[in-house]
């Protein structure tokens, strides 16, 4: 089945360029692409940096998951990519790309700083994404790329939860 992601919001951008931004999550998505990989598979090869990059994909819904049977007492759950390519619709207000792109190149201290913010704002309950981005002093735009880059954080409709290991 062809499958096409199509790119319509700024913040959408954000996931796809930081599936890509280092070697290792290059490589496991190639890897992923060609064919199913377990997590186990992945781990061994690339180690926890492979592990937080499946991670990472599953969250963006990049990849798409199956429990297979490898020989052992349990199944183990799998990986593929799910798109077979994206289109980009691009035409957003200036002020709006900034924000995206500004947290898709943040620097990783930079980016945790501003995730652990947005953690202890949205407390254990989760947020109104509103009132967060007005305490936060940011845009909803910002917010909202803060949060598709990060593996500790989703929206929920309007509301801003924290994601349960």
């Amino acid at each position: 089945m062809n499958r096409i992601k199509v790119i319509n919001e700024p913040s959408e951008l954000v996931p796809m360029l930081r599936a890509v931004d280092t070697k290792v999550k290059r490589d496991v998505l190639k890897e992923v692409t060609l064919e199913w990989r377990t997590s186990k598979e992945i781990e061994q090869k690339y180690g926890d940096e492979g592990k937080e990059a499946i991670k990472f994909f599953e969250k963006m819904k990049l990849v798409e998951t199956k429990w297979q049977s490898t020989g052992g007492n349990y199944p183990e759950k799998s990986f593929h990519t799910y798109y077979n390519s994206f289109h980009i619709n691009a035409s957003w207000p200036v002020y709006e790309i900034s924000d995206v792109l500004s947290v898709a190149m943040m620097d990783k201290d930079e980016f945790n700083d501003l995730e652990k913010k947005i953690i202890t704002a949205v407390g254990a309950e989760g947020k109104f994404s509103g009132d967060v981005a007005e305490k936060l002093g940011i845009t909803q735009t910002m917010l909202k790329s803060l949060v598709k880059r990060s593996i500790k954080l989703d929206f929920r409709g309007h509301r801003i939860e924290r994601l349960k290991e």
